[in-house]
């Protein structure tokens, strides 16, 4: 793909801000003039809505038709289109989307007939010619094969957990994935880890942050997304947060988690 570098964001656990992190990370980035591919690769496509793409389609007819209004990451992963053929602009300058569609739901069946189908979307970004500094890949709630070719395609990965109970739970279970898969994907590493949901007024909430600090050391940013109700509102009016309220202790997190990010990943 270009120069850039490949994140996938993941966690198998539901509900831990992935698609709140990879849409409000990736557009902080690019607020700071980087250029940004956010790939969409869960069927619910939350971050394709959340970013405001799916919202100029009318959901009753395109849901659950056949023929999909526009090209997603499915035709990339299933039909063998390019890349460049797929991703659209954003409201947002520098940030781009490969969307992702419903019909993507199926394709974990269609691919495991399909030659070497752990690492279909690593080839399609090696043919990639477009340059961008990052993409950042946002991953079903599982650990199947979609979620597989994520972290076959990726450098690093970014682990979001929330300052809650049981957050840490199903955690061994994604290392050791990380470990099988670095059998395909031999230099993936755990780039870093994302606190999100943090609320300040629970004695829980450090607790965790404790935690994760103490497992992780350094690779869990200092940077903490607080829970707020601004980052929970802004996906439903397919703004980023950013765009919804720039002000909110959300979009100051995130800004503070983009300039660490570019600390740490700029070479």
């Amino acid at each position: 793909m270009g120069s850039g570098k490949v994140y996938t964001i993941v966690n198998q656990k539901g509900g831990v801000g992935k698609t709140t992190t990879a849409i409000n990370l990736g557009a902080s980035l690019a607020l700071k003039k980087k250029k940004v591919l956010l790939i969409d690769l869960d069927p619910q496509s939350n971050l394709s809505s959340g970013i405001g793409f799916t919202q100029q389609f009318d959901k009753q007819n395109w849901s659950s038709s056949d023929q999909p209004p526009y090209k997603s990451i499915y035709d990339v992963l299933v039909q063998d289109d390019p890349l460049s053929s797929v991703f659209v602009a954003t409201s947002t300058p520098n940030l781009f989307l490969v969307p992702s569609h419903l019909s993507l739901a199926g394709a974990e069946i269609e691919m495991v007939n399909m030659l070497s189908r752990e690492t279909l979307l690593k080839k399609a970004l090696s043919k990639f010619t477009e340059d961008f500094d990052y993409a950042i890949i946002d991953c079903p709630p599982s650990l199947g094969l979609l979620t597989i070719n994520a972290l076959t395609a990726a450098e690093k990965l970014l682990i979001p957990i929330q300052c809650e109970y049981f957050a840490l739970e199903g955690l061994g279970q994604l290392l050791e994935t990380t470990k099988l898969i670095k059998g395909i994907n031999p230099s993936l590493t755990i780039g870093g880890v994302i606190l999100t949901m943090y609320d300040s007024r629970t004695r829980l909430s450090g607790s965790v942050v404790a935690d994760v600090q103490s497992f992780f050391g350094d690779v869990a940013f200092n940077s903490i997304v607080p829970r707020n109700v601004r980052l929970s509102e802004a996906p439903s009016y397919g703004q980023t947060i950013f765009q919804y309220d720039k002000k909110s202790t959300g979009a100051l997190a995130y800004k503070s988690l983009a300039s660490e990010f570019i600390q740490r990943f700029d070479d």
